[in-house]
Order: C-alpha cells, then sequence, then structure tokens
C-alpha cells in the first residue's frame, strides 16, 4: 500500500515537472521570436528621442525624429500581441497564431498589458490543441481545419473567456502589480532594486534570469521604466565585473583566473558591453560558487543604486549605447560601474591564489572540488 502511494507520488511528480517543463519551453520560444521587436522598438524610440522626436498622432506635424519615436512606440504596443501569438504558435503550431495574436489584442484593449497576452496565448494554444483533437469534421472539411476552423473557432472560444472570465482579474493583477511598484519608497527602492539585479544575472541570461527581466519588459509596457533600466545595466555587471577583477588580481599580484579563463575574459568584456553576459558562462564553471556569488550581488548593488535614484530606460536592450538614453544617465554609469567593482572586489577576497600548474592547466585541487558546482544546471 505504501509502495504504491510513493509510486503515484512519483508519477504526480514526473507529470508536474512535465507540465511545467512545457510551459517554460513555450514562454521561450515566444520570448525569442519577441526579442527582436523589443530590441529594434527600444533603439527607435531611442534614436528619435535623442533627435528630439515625440509621438505624433497627426501626420502633417510628422518628423523623421517623431516618425523614429512613434514607430518604436507603436512597435512596443504589439509586445501583447506577440507574447500570445507565438506562445499559441508554440504550443498548436501555425493554427495558433492567429487567435494567440488576437487574445494580446484583447489584452491591450482591456488594459491587461503584458501578463494578459502571455495568458491568452496559453489560453489560445491549449484551445487550439482541444479543437484539433476533438472537433470532427467530414473528409471534404479537413482542408480547412488548420486555416480556418481551429483559428476561428478558437478565437471565438477564448475571446469569450478572456473578454468575460479572465480579462478582469488580469487586469486587476497587472494594476496592482503597477501600483505596487510606482507606490515603493526610497528604501524599499534599494531593497526591491537589489533583488531584480541579483535574480536577473544569477544565471548569466539563462531560465532564472529570464523571469524578472520578463517582468521588467511587462512594467516597460504599461510606462514603468526603472525595473528595465535595472535589466539593462546589470545584465553589463558579471562580464565588467570580472574583467575589473582581472586587472584587479594583476595588480594585486594574485593570480585567480587560468590563462584560459583570461582568453574567455576578452571575449567576454567586449559581449558585456552589449549586454551579452552569457560570455562569462566559460569562466564561472571551474569555481561556480565563488563566481556567481560574486556577480549576483554585483548585480544586487547595480539594481539597488539604479532604482533608488530613479534611473529608467525606455529601451529594453543596447548595453552601454543606450545609456545616454536613459533618464539620469550619470547615476546609471555609476551604478554600472559601483556593481561591477563590488564584484571585482569579492572574486579577488573570495578566489583562491592559483599554483603555476593550476594557471596553466585549469586543474582544480581538492580544497577546491569541494565548492565546485560545475555539474549543476540552471535550466
Amino acid at each position: 500500500m505504501k509502495q504504491n502511494k510513493l509510486n503515484n507520488k512519483k508519477k504526480e511528480s514526473k507529470k508536474m515537472k512535465k507540465a511545467i517543463g512545457e510551459i517554460k519551453k513555450h514562454l521561450l520560444t515566444a520570448i525569442s521570436y519577441m526579442l527582436p521587436l523589443v530590441v529594434a522598438s527600444g533603439l527607435l524610440i531611442a534614436v528619435g528621442n535623442l533627435m528630439g522626436g515625440e509621438v505624433v498622432t497627426d501626420l502633417s506635424k510628422m518628423t523623421v525624429p517623431s516618425a523614429f519615436t512613434s514607430l518604436g512606440v507603436l512597435g512596443m504596443g504589439l509586445l501583447p500581441s506577440f507574447i500570445g501569438g507565438y506562445i499559441s504558435y508554440s504550443i498548436a503550431d501555425r493554427p495558433g497564431i492567429a487567435p494567440g495574436f488576437l487574445m494580446g489584442q484583447i489584452a491591450s484593449f482591456l488594459g491587461a498589458g503584458f501578463l494578459g497576452g502571455m495568458i491568452g496565448g496559453f489560453v489560445a494554444g491549449y484551445i487550439a490543441l482541444a479543437v484539433r483533437k476533438y472537433v470532427k469534421v467530414p473528409k471534404w472539411a479537413e482542408a480547412l481545419m488548420p486555416m480556418m476552423i481551429i483559428p476561428t473557432l478558437t478565437a471565438m472560444i477564448g475571446g469569450l473567456l478572456m473578454y468575460f472570465v479572465l480579462g478582469g482579474p488580469i487586469t486587476a493583477m497587472t494594476n496592482g502589480l503597477n501600483n505596487f511598484v510606482t507606490g515603493l519608497d526610497q528604501s524599499q527602492k534599494t531593497l526591491y532594486g537589489f533583488i531584480i539585479g541579483f535574480i536577473g544575472c544569477i544565471d548569466f541570461g539563462g531560465a532564472i534570469s529570464k523571469v524578472p527581466n520578463l517582468i521588467c519588459d511587462g512594467l516597460l509596457l504599461d510606462g514603468i521604466t526603472e525595473p528595465e533600466a535595472i535589466k539593462v545595466l546589470a545584465a553589463m555587471v558579471p562580464p565588467i565585473g570580472v574583467t575589473f577583477g582581472w586587472l584587479l588580481s594583476k595588480a594585486l599580484k594574485k593570480r585567480i583566473f587560468t590563462a584560459q579563463e583570461e582568453d574567455a575574459i576578452k571575449v567576454a568584456f567586449p559581449m558585456g558591453l552589449c549586454m551579452i553576459s552569457e560570455g562569462v558562462i566559460p569562466i564561472a564553471m571551474n569555481d561556480l560558487l565563488r563566481t556567481v556569488a560574486s556577480t549576483s550581488i554585483g548585480c544586487g548593488v547595480c539594481g539597488a543604486i539604479s532604482f533608488t535614484f530613479g534611473v529608467g530606460s525606455k529601451v529594453p536592450s543596447g548595453g552601454v549605447f543606450v545609456i545616454p538614453a536613459m533618464s539620469n544617465p550619470l547615476i546609471a554609469v555609476v551604478a554600472l560601474l559601483a556593481g561591477s567593482c563590488v564584484t571585482a572586489i569579492l572574486l579577488n577576497v573570495l578566489k583562491k591564489k592559483l599554483t603555476d600548474e593550476e594557471y596553466a592547466g585549469g586543474s582544480i585541487d581538492e580544497e577546491e572540488a569541494e565548492v565546485d558546482l560545475s555539474g549543476i544546471s540552471f535550466e
């Protein structure tokens, strides 16, 4: 009897893990399709704003700078539809695209924002799967299923659910999150800025990092720019901080990186300036615990300073090149340098000095092996 219960629990646990894995897969697929829109729209806004442009709705008043700004704002307005459409596509293939986009449009109409588009995408995708599985049509109509029947029925059912059942609660959740963020006082901003920065960099652009970064993107869509600035700045801290740590170790004559890791740093630094933190992964894997602790705390410090002093970014990507477009760019630079310096100091304090053999071959001794977490995956 006990063995049966144990087996049942294991089966339920496997089903739960599989379901969570599927949800993550669909969400990450949609994000990969959405990112080019986010980057292009954000850079259009930045370029337009730097040229003195503004959002214009009257064509007779349109200028070149305003055209860039207006186009970027229109692009950002498509985010709920993009996330909804491509989540639904990931779940149900091409028949899910149209209803998923329509759920995103409903989310925009209701003011449910990015969260509404995301939930609407899952709703549309799984309804499309159900329609494909359970709706039977005559032989002559089978060719119409992917092009007309599945998208239309899915849009009808999903639209009614979004309008009359899910839309209200999702909108309330979105407004609650926005009110929470905008209502934080200075001390709370410091704490939450640290948390956003810390978690947003913990696996160098991996699955864990994408969760807070996705929230930042959603808040940006609603005009709340401060968390997006944390995302942009903190993503640069690990590669810049590791580079500073290497330079500091040279000054202190404490060799903490192998020759191979030093070569990787030379590649990671320019990648980091472009907000690509994945270049740190090969450097971190030989001493994961100490490196992740150092970079995450540095990212947290960067986020705390940025949020406390109200640095905002209307551009969701671009690295150092979008700092001039941020509100309070001087503080943005201070936050970035402070976080990077904290990472550098912690690396030199926490990492042990390498022997000549370890430096040349990258091998570690037993003491180091005890804390080596290279087998751990954040995916």
